[in-house]
């Protein structure tokens, strides 16, 4: 019986049981047959241990893929969110010309003056305290004179008349440089006013204007 392996050619004899199974009285085979069927039987053996050992091969790199597949969907996911995180960051630079006025004041200054009439001292550094009070404040400073004289000199009363403000802001008010925007020099541009020829039209344009802003950016990450 140990003899009899696959692919063994065999010649039995014997009858049939009640159960219609064949009962072998006899069993013979050729040696030749014997040596061939386990020559066959070596060959399935060898084949059957490399097809084992190609599919676990085959679930070994499927493991593999779908791993590797695991770490693109989530670098994949993790570039989406760069992306939309540089999308927002972009649109809110963006806005970086767009602020909100939280608030202002005005200093007038008397006809070819510079200097800050020490009244409005208190007033400009009650605005630099509640400046403070806001998330990434910008204090705006924009020095304007009156369309009298000469364009040249205008423009340069409108500058000094900034720089003049921005100092009292900076030394007075401890407003750190970085809160500061440059001081604008507008000249005598934005003329305001109902006549801007006569004393009083003129008076109105001698002016430094100061802004408290937020940027929109900002403000719509709070």
């Amino acid at each position: 019986m140990a003899a009899l392996i696959p692919g063994l050619a065999v010649k039995v004899e014997g009858t049939y049981n009640d159960k219609n199974e064949l009962v072998a009285k006899s069993v013979r085979f050729k040696g030749n047959d014997l040596q061939r069927a386990q020559a066959i039987e070596a060959g399935m053996h060898e084949t059957k241990v490399q097809a084992q050992q190609n599919q676990e091969e085959l679930e070994k790199q499927k493991a593999a893929l779908q791993q590797q597949q695991a770490q693109l969907t989530e670098q994949q996911a993790k570039i989406a969110a760069n992306k939309a995180a540089i999308d927002a960051a972009v649109a809110r630079f963006g806005q970086l010309d767009d602020y909100y006025i939280f608030d202002e004041t005005t200093v007038y200054f008397g006809n070819g003056q510079v200097k800050v009439d020490p009244k409005y001292n208190s007033e400009l550094l009650a605005l630099t305290n509640k400046a403070k009070t806001i998330e990434g404040y910008m204090i705006e400073v924009k020095g304007f004179a009156s369309a009298t004289g000469s364009t040249a000199m205008n423009q340069k009363l409108s500058e000094d008349r900034a720089n003049a403000v921005t100092n009292i802001l900076i030394q007075q008010g401890r407003v750190p440089l970085t809160r500061m925007l440059a001081p604008g020099a507008m000249g005598e541009s934005e003329q305001v006013g109902e006549n801007v020829k006569t004393a009083e039209g003129q008076a109105e344009n001698r002016r430094v204007v100061v802004r408290v802003l937020q940027n929109k950016a900002i403000a719509g990450a709070l």
